[in-house]
């Protein structure tokens, strides 16, 4: 039996769930990258990805705070401009900008745009701001950090706002997130489906859960979360 969910969802991406940095698989569909965003609009998913800002305030969509485990360089994300890091190859392709994500999805599935704030905070809503204004597809950004949604609220209110939260953080520091926060959706870490605090929440906005990467995680995310964040076995059945 379903547990309770919340209200109708405007960045519900369906059955097919979200893609976890995209519907990436080894060296061949590496995570992030234009082949596995591509990947997964083929298959009809939405689209979770991650969020860095350069030294010269571009956003490109790459998880690591270095290019070392993906790129084979020791570069600095926030220390180089993107006319260093476009030299760089995920894959056989450049690292994506959030410029190229959104026009290659052009509005087809729904987005998670995942922040990832170094020192950066205050760089945030002016670099975002530009670069999503004119995006009529559904999208919501999201970040660990409570500060980040909170500067949305503040610049950008317009833009659905999510807060992640992964099953450790203390129940003080949860709430205190969440006030400050206030996230239009939560993306809760999957050790946590089940949890009377997640129930709760999904009484008063969507809560997604991450990362779903096997049939028996799956089950339950089905039963606890409205959308999943997944990868490998953990795909949806359709």
């Amino acid at each position: 039996m379903r547990s309770s969910r919340s209200r109708t969802d405007p960045l519900d991406p369906g059955p097919a769930g979200f893609a976890h940095r995209g519907l990436h698989q080894g060296s061949a569909f590496p995570e992030n990258s234009f082949i596995a965003f591509a990947a997964a609009l083929e298959a009809g998913a939405g689209i979770e990805c991650d969020l860095r800002l350069t030294a010269d305030n571009r956003i490109i969509v790459f998880h690591d705070a270095d290019a070392m485990r993906l790129c084979g360089s020791p570069m600095r994300i926030s220390d180089q401009r993107l006319s260093e890091l476009s030299r760089l190859r995920v894959g056989e392709h450049p690292i994506p900008t959030i410029e190229n994500l959104l026009d290659l999805v052009g509005g087809r599935v729904p987005l998670l745009l995942e922040v990832k704030v170094d020192s950066d905070l205050w760089r945030w809503a002016p670099a975002l701001k530009p670069a999503i204004s004119r995006y009529d597809g559904p999208f919501g950004v999201m970040s660990f950090d409570p500060r980040l949604p909170r500067l949305l609220k503040t610049n950008m209110p317009e833009v659905p706002r999510g807060l992640v939260v992964r099953d450790s953080l203390p129940p003080f520091k949860r709430r205190l997130a969440t006030w400050l926060a206030d996230p239009h959706f939560l993306a809760v870490e999957r050790r946590a489906l089940g949890r009377s605090w997640v129930a709760q929440a999904r009484r008063r906005m969507p809560v997604y859960s991450w990362t779903i990467a096997s049939a028996e995680q799956r089950v339950q995310a089905e039963v606890h979360a409205d959308a999943l964040i997944w990868e490998g076995d953990g795909r949806p059945r359709i």
